[in-house]
């Protein structure tokens, strides 16, 4: 029984040194705190110290480090004397561990002849590994925009609309057209036209019928004159 319990406290010692383990991978690697212009190459960094103004940057929170009056200062920009500094040019170097600015006399004289060392590293802006991706602001790092696909640009198309190139269908078009109005092209039919006429009136082209003798008014006998018939005198 008792072997069981030290095996079972063995593995459960282990499990908690490997999650430790894998933890402290985790929180010791800062790609993404380390500045655009910082060297290519190193998955953490504490410090970078640089020759040229005898100053240090501390990555975690972004400051720089400098004498000011024999004091070491930490502010998030560096002072007027030192606005002709390109970080993008000049060198870095790389320090891990705590307050190397209280050694500053070995690294300045160790890196002295960096001083004046322009374009000498790869820094991280135009690094082509994809790892960089995580800084914040780098160019490459963007999201690819999702724009709908447009069509014949293979993938699924803008929906169509009904034929004539997406504009809507004119009569004769090669599509459907407009309602057709009666006859005569869509005017209204006149008589004669091919169409239905208007109502006919009675006889004599449409005009009212007068009754005989060209349309007069018949008169009683005389061949239609009208004249009252003579039957002789008496």
């Amino acid at each position: 029984m008792k072997k069981l319990i030290i095996a079972a406290l063995i593995g459960v010692a282990s499990i908690a040194n490997i999650n430790w383990a894998h933890a402290q991978i985790r929180l010791s690697i800062n790609i993404g705190s380390q500045p655009l212009w910082g060297p290519v190459g190193y998955d953490h960094v504490d410090y970078y110290y640089l020759p040229e103004i005898d100053a240090y940057y501390y990555v975690p929170t972004g400051q720089y480090i400098y004498l000011v009056n024999g004091a070491w200062v930490w502010r998030s920009y560096l002072p007027a004397r030192y606005r002709n500094i390109d970080l993008y040019r000049t060198y870095k170097v790389v320090v891990n561990g705590d307050k190397p600015y209280l050694r500053h006399n070995d690294y300045r004289n160790k890196y002295r002849n960096y001083r004046t060392s322009y374009n000498k590293q790869v820094i991280i802006r135009d690094s082509k590994d994809r790892k960089y991706d995580v800084v914040r602001n780098r160019p490459n790092n963007r999201p690819t925009p999702s724009h709908p696909t447009r069509p014949g640009n293979g993938g699924p198309s803008r929906p169509e609309r009904p034929g004539n190139g997406g504009k809507p269908e004119r009569p004769g078009n090669g599509g459907p057209s407009r309602p057709e109005r009666p006859g005569n092209g869509g005017k209204p039919e006149r008589p004669g036209n091919g169409g239905p006429s208007r109502p006919e009136r009675p006889g004599n082209g449409g005009k009212p019928e007068r009754s005989g003798n060209g349309g007069k008014p018949e008169r009683p006998g005389n061949d239609g004159k009208g004249r009252p018939e003579n039957h002789g005198r008496h």
